[in-house]
């Protein structure tokens, strides 16, 4: 009899541990992305709201709310902002060990660990080092096949903490959180979608160092301090080809209804195009500038039109995440879907612009219907002044062109 207890015992305590759901410790995380051998540090934030969990990631001063975060058996799954990817981790205490998931491309998954109560990027003490990173750069970054691509680098530093950002044509590498690690610097972001960091050395004023992203992309840098640093003109790169004066399309809206600046909606009225991804963290980026602008600025006169550009050629799916972004940022303005996220292919859409080279571009069509500004990339809040410098140069464009005078 006894031994009939002890056994019941033993499977109603095995019964219990099996049923007993894993929790995820709410508190500070400090997150590792393996990104081609190097450790990508993160740091995010757990909490508890009501039955949910949400989960904020940190990039410096930016903090990204993840709200579709699930606990099921052992793991946790959290679904990276508005992006097709995911963290999948298995729990164990204090632990989380998994992979962080590209559901469009599964190829390029990355292992993933977490450590619960650690709050640091790369190095735990806030020592005074030798070697000060602060300041403006003049850099260029140089692919493997070549190819170079001028920069502004812009660095932060108070102890061994850095931030920062790296402006490019295209656009920026948005918020750069690291610290200085015996003598190098040592800057990463993760963003939900691209996972990057960066090393580099000094030697005088000058820096040289590497650049990776995700599993294969390398590239190198170099550059020289330069409080006058300076990019390329972002109006210049992306224009209309002899002959053109007027950009005209038809796409479908999220609706399928076939939309085109032609329309009677945009006539008379100042149209601003906004090339878009969904996968493009400066496009959410300058879509947070542009929502509360056009709650300020529609009654004036003028429309917003995203023309999204997806990962897949496949209507249904790159609508439904344009309408997460919609409905994540309370986007008051339309959408087409317009097509692929391909440089080459996106130009073709678009035959009348020399070419479309970077995502986002924005195209300001005035009130008589003809082209008036085009801007490649965005300088995005990452970038400080140059945010501030963008965002007073669209207004000029914007009133002068409900004036008529441009």
């Amino acid at each position: 009899m006894q031994k009939f207890q002890v056994l019941s015992f033993i499977l109603l305590g095995l019964l219990f541990s099996c049923t007993q759901k894993t929790e995820l410790k709410t508190g500070k995380w400090r997150g590792v992305i393996d990104c081609q051998g190097h450790d990508l540090p993160f740091t995010f934030d757990v909490a508890r709201h009501n039955d949910s969990l949400l989960v904020y990631i940190h990039n410096g001063t930016e903090k990204i709310l993840l709200d579709e975060v699930s606990v099921f058996g052992d793991s946790v799954s959290m679904v990276l902002h508005v992006f097709d990817a995911e963290l999948r981790a298995k729990i164990e205490g204090d632990k989380l060990t998994g992979t962080f998931v590209k559901n469009y491309a599964p190829q390029a998954n990355q292992p993933f660990t977490a450590t619960f109560g650690d709050d640091y990027r790369f190095a735990k003490n806030s020592s005074n080092p030798s070697t000060n990173f602060a300041g403006k750069y003049q850099i260029e970054f140089k692919n493997a096949r070549g190819r170079v691509m001028p920069s502004v680098g812009m660095f932060e530093q108070q102890g061994n903490h850095l931030t920062g950002s790296f402006l490019t044509p295209t656009g920026d590498y948005r918020f750069l959180e690291g610290n200085v690690v015996d003598g190098k610097l040592m800057l990463s972001t993760f963003d939900g979608n691209h996972a990057y960091i960066f090393i580099a050395s000094q030697s005088g004023d000058s820096l040289t160092g590497d650049f990776f992203a995700g599993k294969l992309t390398h590239e190198t840098f170099k550059g020289v301090k330069n409080e006058n640093a300076t990019m390329p003109d972002a109006e210049s790169l992306t224009y209309l080809k002899e002959g053109y004066d007027k950009i005209d399309f038809r796409f479908p809206d999220l609706n399928k209804k076939m939309i085109s600046p032609s329309d009677e909606k945009f006539k008379n009225k100042v149209l601003i195009l906004q090339i878009f991804g969904t996968w493009c963290p400066n496009c959410l980026d300058e879509t947070r500038f542009l929502v509360p602008w056009y709650n300020a600025n529609h009654e004036r006169g003028v429309e917003i039109l995203g023309l999204a550009y997806e990962r897949k050629d496949d209507f249904n799916y790159a609508s439904q995440h344009v309408k997460k972004v919609k409905e994540k940022l309370k986007v008051p303005y339309d959408f087409v879907i317009a097509g692929v996220d391909n440089a080459e292919k996106a130009s073709q859409t678009l035959p009348m612009l020399n070419r479309l080279m970077g995502w986002p571009t924005t195209i300001i069509i005035g009130k008589d219907g003809k082209v008036k500004y085009i801007h490649t990339g965005f300088e995005g809040p990452g970038t400080g002044i140059y945010y501030e410098q963008f965002k007073e140069r669209f207004n000029q464009i914007v009133n002068t062109c409900l004036a008529g005078t441009l």
